[in-house]
C-alpha cells in the first residue's frame, strides 16, 4: 500500500496579528475601558513601561537581525566617520558663509575660530570623496568575487552619507543604523530602505554593526567615531570578536588626536594592541587591506587569514 505524503496545515492557531486586528477594546463597560483588558503586546504603555527594558532590548537585537536574514545580508565592511564632513562644496559654502559674516563683524575671536574650523572642515573635504570611492570599491569588488559583502554605515550625513552613497552609484545595498538622538537624525537618502534601522540602545546598535563585520574602516570623526572604535578594538583585545582588520583613514589625523604609541609606552597596552591597528590614505588601499586579510571562499587558505 502506498504512504500518504503528510501536506504542511497552516496552524490551527489565529496569528497575533489576526487577534489585534479583531478585538474590540470597548464594549461600553468598565472592564473594557480598564487598560489592564488590552492585549499586552497591543498596549504601548505597557511595552514603555521601565520594567519592560528587557523586552525592548530583545526586540531591538531581534527586529534588524531578522531582516537581515530575510535580506541575505553575510558579511559586511563598516564604515565609521563623522556627520560633520562634507563634501567640497558643501563646504566651501560654509567657509564662504563664515567668511561674509566675519567680514561684516571684523575681530570677533567667536567668529575667527570658526572661520579656522572652516578652513579645517574644507581640508578634510576630500573624505568624503575617499568614502564614497570605497563604498563603490567594496560593492563592485563583492560582485567580482561574487561575494555577499554590504557596507554598513551608521545612517547618517557626512562621512556615513558618502560611503553610502558610493554603494548606491553602482546599484548596490548598503545598510545603515541610525540612532534616536536629541536634535534631528534622519537617515541619509543613501541607504536601501530595506537596510534602514533606528535604534533607542547604543549597545544593541554597536553589536550589529560588529555582528557580521569583516572589516572596520574609520575615517576621522568626534566622540561617536571613538567610540565605536574603541569598543571593537577592545572586543577584538579581549578575543569577545573575532580578529578583523581595523583600518584608520588618514594617519596624520589619527596621530595628531590619538597617541597610540604613547599608549605602548606607558604599559597600558602591548605592542600586539598597537598591531591591530592599520592605516590607509586612499580608498584603494583600504580595499586592497581588506583583501589581503582574507582568502575567497577558503581557497589555499594560510593559517593567518580568514575566508571572505
Amino acid at each position: 500500500m502506498a504512504k500518504k505524503t503528510l501536506i504542511p496545515c497552516e496552524s490551527p492557531f489565529p496569528s497575533a496579528k489576526e487577534d489585534a486586528k479583531q478585538v474590540s477594546y470597548d464594549y461600553g463597560t468598565p472592564q473594557s475601558h480598564s487598560p489592564s483588558y488590552r492585549l499586552a503586546y497591543d498596549d504601548f504603555d505597557f511595552i514603555m513601561r521601565d520594567e519592560l527594558r528587557p523586552v525592548r532590548l530583545q526586540l531591538e537585537l531581534l527586529k534588524p537581525e531578522l531582516a537581515q536574514l530575510e535580506q541575505k545580508i553575510q558579511s559586511t565592511v563598516v564604515i565609521f566617520g563623522s556627520a560633520r564632513i562634507y563634501d567640497n562644496e558643501a563646504a566651501l559654502k560654509a567657509l564662504q558663509d563664515v567668511e561674509q559674516t566675519l567680514s561684516s563683524n571684523p575681530g570677533d575671536p567667536e567668529l575667527e575660530s570658526n572661520l579656522a574650523i572652516a578652513c579645517s572642515m574644507l581640508t578634510k573635504s576630500h573624505y568624503y570623496d575617499e568614502a564614497r570611492k570605497l563604498g563603490t570599491l567594496i560593492t563592485q569588488g563583492a560582485k567580482n568575487l561574487n561575494q555577499t559583502l554590504t557596507v554598513v554605515t551608521g545612517g547618517g550625513p557626512g562621512i556615513m552619507e558618502a560611503a553610502n552613497r558610493g554603494a548606491a552609484d553602482i546599484g548596490g545595498k548598503s545598510m545603515g543604523l541610525n540612532i534616536v538622538l536629541p536634535g534631528e537624525q534622519k537617515p541619509n537618502a543613501y541607504i536601501s530602505p530595506e537596510l534602514c534601522f533606528q535604534f533607542h540602545y547604543f549597545a544593541i546598535r554597536k553589536m550589529h554593526f560588529l555582528m557580521r563585520a569583516v572589516a572596520l574602516i574609520a575615517f576621522p570623526g568626534g566622540f561617536g567615531t571613538m567610540d565605536e572604535l574603541f569598543e571593537a578594538l577592545t572586543l577584538i583585545q579581549t578575543n569577545k570578536v573575532r580578529r578583523i582588520p581595523v583600518i584608520l583613514f588618514g594617519q596624520q589625523y589619527w596621530n595628531k588626536v590619538i597617541n597610540f604609541d604613547a599608549l605602548v609606552e606607558e604599559g597600558v597596552i602591548t605592542q600586539c594592541d598597537r598591531n591591530l591597528i592599520q592605516y590607509a590614505e586612499t580608498a584603494e588601499q583600504a580595499w586592497h587591506l581588506i583583501l589581503e586579510s582574507y582568502t575567497i571562499n577558503g581557497d589555499n587558505q594560510p593559517d593567518n587569514k580568514a575566508t571572505l
